[in-house]
Parts: structure tokens; C-alpha cells; sequence
């Protein structure tokens, strides 16, 4: 489909943009900060139907359409706002499901400044269009006037698919699958689905509905799901295909922490950011049983870390009742990778940022192995590294001690090795990530990829663009092998 060409402009009708470019940008409502930080429910309360008309009339409708170019599954946003401004807003969702599986998802996490709005025309002099807040109030609209229509599936190709994780690229993959006519098997570790998207992200971010009610209408496809499975050590991939299955999709993510190489890190009331995060916004039941023990914040807890990551961990701190939160971050504010919408809200809730400093020990109490004092050094910044970016170099004589309750490592994550080890012939990058080409084949035929374990830790509309290709390989592939399987 051409950019930006679904939604015609007819010749008798024109486009104001002047006039477009002086109506004001319609703030979207949110808790305020002394509420929100009691709850754990999502921080913007989002738009109204008049509120988002207004807005989505503040978009002059280039013709080159940058925001679409900007975005990476490239939904065409100038036509659906047209839809939206017109009053037909389940016509404007059915634009977005053209391109995108996971518009109310995506409406509320991706970094639209750094993506569409960040390209948009009308931010050149100004605010830009809020195209994240309308996308996920087409999204919600839909939900709640009659929910997503179920589409016409083509007569079954007899072909299967088992799809390894429920985050972002899994079940785009397994839409893709069942609307092709391919049979999908969805291998979920966790005991709920939706991977990243239910235990990575705090109820504050995204309801868990979200991840819930597109399970469901996976479900109405005839994909089946099973949980607590851990694909490597519960069952093979060489064993899911002796059970019949034709292609293997990889969407596990990268969902193991980064260890810093600290001294005192195995201490008590020192967590890994996951571990950290589902413990404190899911109810236990959600949780595998050796998750479930509550942690107590205590009073001080200090965050390592300068991403999204790590401003959830310290957001959610807040909601469990620390009465200090520190984020600490080896660089300038200027540099943290994280979105700015989210350090603000840090900010707002009274989260304290350190910079330019790093942990060089953590200190236990006295008799116990429990964490007590967090011990640090100032860094400066050197000369850039490899990549660009300048190198923190040690500050000597700089250290400083603060007291903390709990600690928490937010510095990254990698991908689990475990299914290089029970492959054979799947081969990994050196960087530890699924080596695939550009369409999602890996070195293992009939086994597919995308993702944050091919990418490492990124974006949910980056898993959902790699995703669609290898979609589009998997069927590709499917419907040129017999009917044996592997």
C-alpha cells in the first residue's frame, strides 16, 4: 500500500493547513502525581471522542506523510486521523489493524518522539500531533463499542506452527499464522500469556486488559496457548517437531538480567529488574511459585540504571511504599536512553537522580547477608568508546556511601543461551542473539526468529515490524514443503 494514500481527499475538498497549524494542541488528562503514586493504574486517563477530533483535526495531512515513513510498521496515521476527525473512529481503527496487530499497545509504550512524532510536520514549530494518545483512543474506542471484528479465515493449509513466547513478535507471528490458515500453538514460560507486555510492563504503563484481551481474540482464531513451558528444558524444538509441527517461531525475548560485576550483588534485597518488577505489580497467581514471596521495599531503595527499565523499577518502588527512591545512572541526564515522558513522571512522583556515579560495592549489615549500604564512585565522562558514546571514567578519592533497604540492577538484559545448547545447528550472533537474515530465517531450517532476541532488548513496534516479515517467510516456507514434517 502506497504512503498515506487509503484515505482520498476528494478534489472538492481542501485542506486548510494554515488554519490546521493555529488550533492548540489538547492536553491529554492524567492522575495527578500525589493520587497516581497509591495506585497502580495507568497514568493517562486518556482522550474523549470531541478532545480527539480536535487533535486529530491539528494534523495538515502531508502528503509525504514523515510520520508514516517514521513509523516502523508504517501505519498510515495521516488516514487514520482523517477517519478519527470525521467521526468515524472504528473506520480509523480498521486503518491501524491494516498495519498493526497491537495498536492500544503501541499507542501507550513506543517512543512516538523518537518515531512518528518526532518526524511530525506540525512539531517543526510547535507541539507535534499526539498520534500515541489518539492511536490508543481508536484502539480503546473499538474495544468498547463491539470489540475487534473476527475475519474470514481461508480453508486450513493442514500445516503447524509452534510459536515460542507471547510477547510482541509471538503473537504477532501467530495472527499472522491464523489468518493464513496455518494451525498455531502458542509456548508461553510464564503462566499468563503476553511474555514482556504482562511481566515487563507495570500496570501503571498498561493495563494487563490490553494483553488480555488480544489472548482472547487470538483464542476466538483457534490458537492455542499453553503455559509454563519452558521450551529447552520442558520440551526441544527437534521434540516439537517430531510432534507434528512444520516451522518453529522463536519470540522468547531477551528476558535475562545483566549481572554489573559488582561486589556484593548476590546479597539479600538485591534483584534482578524482572524479578523486581513482577513481584511488586502481579498477584501472586500470576507469578511461577518461586516468585511468589512479597518483597518489602523497606524504607531507601536505590535503582542502577538510566532506561525505561529503569524508571518503572523506580516508579513502582514508589507505589510499594519506599519512602526514598534514588535512580543512580554512570551518565549525563542528557545521555540516559530512556524515554523522557517517563523520567518526568519519576520526577513528579518524587524519584531523586544521581548522575555520573556507579556501584562499587554493596555492604551487608552486620550478622546478616542482607544489603545495607550502597557504596559508590563519582565518574567523569572520557573520550568516546567504539560506539560513539564518551566513556565514564573513574573519579578517584570519590567515593560515598547511602544506606538502602533494596537494591535494584536495571542495566540491561541479554538472551537466555538455553536453546543454543538444545539445537543443533541454531546459531547465535556475538553478541548472543538469534543470527537470522533480514526475513527471520535462522541458520536451522524451518526455525524462524524476531524480536528482542534477535535484536536484543528494544521496542514493542520494532518486534512487531521484524515479526510481520518473518511471518511472511514462515508462510512462504510452509507452503513450499510437503506434508511431512521435520
Amino acid at each position: 500500500m502506497p504512503l498515506a494514500d487509503s484515505i482520498p481527499i476528494t478534489s472538492a475538498e481542501t485542506i486548510d493547513r494554515k488554519a490546521r497549524l493555529k488550533i492548540p494542541a489538547q492536553p491529554v488528562s492524567k492522575q495527578d502525581p500525589k493520587e497516581r503514586i497509591h495506585n497502580w493504574h495507568e497514568v493517562y486517563l486518556g482522550y474523549d471522542l470531541p478532545t480527539a477530533q480536535v487533535e486529530a483535526t491539528r494534523c495538515i495531512q502531508c502528503p509525504a506523510a514523515p510520520c508514516q515513513k517514521a513509523c516502523p510498521v508504517h501505519n498510515n496515521i495521516p488516514g487514520a486521523l482523517l477517519k478519527l476527525e470525521r467521526g468515524d473512529v472504528l473506520g480509523a481503527a480498521q486503518v491501524f489493524r491494516e498495519t498493526s496487530v497491537l495498536p492500544d499497545m503501541c499507542g501507550r509504550l513506543c517512543p512516538q518522539e523518537s518515531l512518528c512524532e518526532g518526524d511530525c510536520v506540525v512539531g517543526k514549530k510547535g507541539i507535534p500531533v499526539a498520534i500515541g494518545q489518539l492511536e490508543a483512543f481508536i484502539a480503546d474506542y473499538e474495544r468498547n463499542h463491539g470489540g475487534r471484528p473476527l475475519p474470514k479465515l481461508p480453508p486450513s493449509t493442514g500445516k503447524r506452527v509452534a510459536v515460542i513466547g507471547s510477547g510482541p513478535a509471538g503473537l504477532a507471528v501467530a495472527e499472522e499464522m491464523a489468518r493464513r490458515g496455518h494451525g498455531v500453538k502458542v509456548f508461553e514460560v510464564w503462566p499468563k500469556p503476553g511474555g514482556v507486555l504482562r511481566y515487563g510492563i507495570p500496570g501503571f504503563k498498561m493495563d494487563k486488559r490490553h494483553v488480555d484481551d488480544q489472548v482472547g481474540y487470538l483464542c476466538r482464531l483457534g490458537i492455542e496457548f499453553v503455559y509454563s513451558v519452558r521450551v529447552g528444558h520442558d520440551i526441544t524444538v527437534d521434540e516439537l517437531f517430531a510432534q507434528g509441527f512444520h516451522a518453529v517461531f522463536l519470540g522468547h525475548g531477551a528476558g535475562q538480567g545483566n549481572r554489573a560485576g559488582v561486589a556484593g550483588e548476590d546479597l539479600e534485597g538485591v534483584y534482578l529488574p524482572t524479578d523486581f518488577l513482577v513481584r511488586l505489580n502481579l498477584p501472586s497467581e500470576d507469578l511461577p511459585p518461586n516468585m511468589r514471596q512479597p518483597i518489602d521495599v523497606g524504607r531507601r531503595v536505590m535503582v542502577i540504571g538510566g532506561g525505561d527499565t529503569a524508571m518503572d523499577c523506580v516508579r513502582s518502588a514508589v507505589r510499594a511504599g519506599a519512602q526514598e527512591v534514588y535512580c543512580v545512572y554512570r551518565r549525563t541526564e542528557a545521555e540516559m536512553p530512556g524515554r523522557q515522558d517517563e523520567r518526568r513522571h519519576a520526577e513528579e512522583e518524587g524519584v531523586q537522580f544521581i548522575f555520573q556515579a556507579w556501584p562499587i560495592r554493596f555492604v551487608a549489615a552486620p550478622d546478616s547477608h542482607r544489603v545495607y549500604v550502597a557504596r559508590f564512585q563519582r565518574v567523569e565522562m572520557g573520550p568516546p568508546d567504539e560506539s560513539g558514546r564518551r566513556r565514564p571514567v573513574p573519579v578517584i578519592g570519590s567515593d560515598f556511601e547511602i544506606q538502602a533497604d533494596t537494591v535494584v540492577m536495571a542495566v540491561g538484559y541479554k538472551v537466555e543461551r538455553l536453546l543454543y545448547q538444545t539445537t543443533p545447528g541454531l546459531e547465535a550472533t556475538d553478541w548472543g542473539t538469534v543470527a537470522v537474515d533480514e526475513c527471520g530465517r535462522s541458520s536451522r531450517e524451518g526455525v524462524f526468529a524476531a524480536g528482542d532476541n534477535v535484536r536484543g532488548a528494544d521496542l514493542v513496534v520494532t518486534a512487531l515490524a521484524d515479526a510481520k516479515r518473518a511471518a511472511a517467510a514462515i508462510d512462504e516456507y510452509l507452503r513450499s514443503v510437503d506434508g511431512a514434517t521435520r
